[in-house]
């Protein structure tokens, strides 16, 4: 029956995690539900390794694996993936981890997607409405004449493992999308912020597309004509109903506006002009007003478009070879050297020694 929707449930007979929310709540702030990352689990064992003692280490609870309502922190799910990585000896255990991942890993918003009109519809309401599964990254849909790319990435600060974590993500997106258009379906080429592996294997049998590495940004390339496709079996009545849990979801916690600002940046800083002024035009305020709302949480815009800047050259510095003449015009400096003392302030050390001493988180 069309009325009526199953909505997911949030009782459990399992341990709950202690940052999980209410009842009808929203995550708060560098949080992501454990409906794609509770695939590590069947990942290690496929493996060959227990995947208990391996969650204990990074100081979680394997019951909360159970469930995949539960939460856990994006810092706690890095410290995770580089624990795995490390045991396993896979450079592309993200990728084994999202593979196995399907639509509805991504709860109410996968469910949406499924009844959207069309895959352009279905992509605008993943990016949209992220958020409420994942508030440790930040999704966008770029359009270009005749191509679209989906892009994904990580803006908590110092996370570790965000190769992992993008290889997890467009794993799971490319799944997605053949979910709604049929197993055949394949993207123009996936671009990946990571160092190319020793074994493009993996990363060809599942994209079954062109992978290129050392790029700015994880993102899928697909034809724009792909947007417009219909999704089949998609019910009105019961996107109409998930639209409006989704929407309360949105506001159980508040929008605490540094987030938003964060992700907003996060998709924004190597592709527009970002300064304090154009954000505020873009968000239909005064400057003044923008700077009063993010001074009572106890940041200015400086501090946080800086943050931003600094993980996004972190996470290329450290998951990939792209130069670092490249990484300072994606950041938006005009000469390599004014990148160089920013980075400077920032970590204590220039980026090419960052860089030599392959950090880690």
């Amino acid at each position: 029956m069309t009325g009526n929707i199953e909505l997911p449930s949030t009782s459990t007979a399992v341990q709950r995690s202690p940052l999980a929310p209410p009842p009808g709540r929203g995550l708060p702030p560098g949080c992501i539900h454990l409906g794609v990352p509770k695939e590590i689990v069947s990942t290690l064992r496929d493996l060959g390794i227990d995947p208990d003692p391996v969650i204990r280490e990074v100081g979680l609870d394997p019951r909360l694996f159970d469930d995949a309502e539960n939460v856990i922190s994006h810092a706690a799910l890095g410290r995770l993936l580089t624990l795995c990585v490390a045991r396993t000896n896979c450079p592309h255990f993200g990728l084994l981890a999202g593979q196995r991942a399907t639509i509805l890993s991504l709860g109410l918003v996968g469910r949406l997607m499924q009844h959207s009109e069309t895959v352009g519809d279905a992509l605008r309401a993943l990016v949209s409405n992220l958020s409420i599964q994942n508030r440790g990254a930040v999704s966008a849909l770029m359009i270009d004449k005749d191509v679209v790319l989906f892009s994904y990435a990580v803006y908590q600060p110092e996370a570790e493992s965000a190769d992992q974590i993008s290889d997890e993500a467009l794993a799971l997106a490319v799944n997605a999308i053949r979910a709604l258009c049929g197993s055949g379906w394949t993207p123009a080429e996936v671009l990946l912020p990571r160092a190319a592996p020793a074994d493009l294997g993996p990363y060809r049998r599942h994209f079954r597309a062109p992978v290129r590495f050392n790029q700015e940004s994880a993102a899928i390339v697909l034809p724009a004509r792909d947007l417009d496709r219909r999704i089949p079996g998609a019910d009105h009545m019961i996107r109409a109903l998930l639209e409006e849990r989704i929407e309360q979801l949105k506001g159980g916690w508040g929008s605490e506006f540094s987030d938003d600002i964060r992700r907003l940046l996060r998709t924004r800083l190597t592709s527009h002009r970002c300064s304090a002024g154009d954000i505020a035009d873009l968000l239909a305020m005064h400057r003044r007003t923008l700077s009063r709302r993010l001074k009572d949480g106890g940041m200015g815009y400086r501090a946080i478009a800086n943050e931003t800047r600094f993980e996004i050259a972190r996470q290329l510095l450290q998951d990939t070879e792209v130069p670092l003449g490249q990484i300072a015009a994606a950041l938006g400096y005009s000469e390599s050297s004014a990148f160089t003392r920013a980075f400077r302030r920032w970590s204590g050390q220039t980026p090419t020694a960052w860089r030599a001493e392959g950090h880690f988180g």
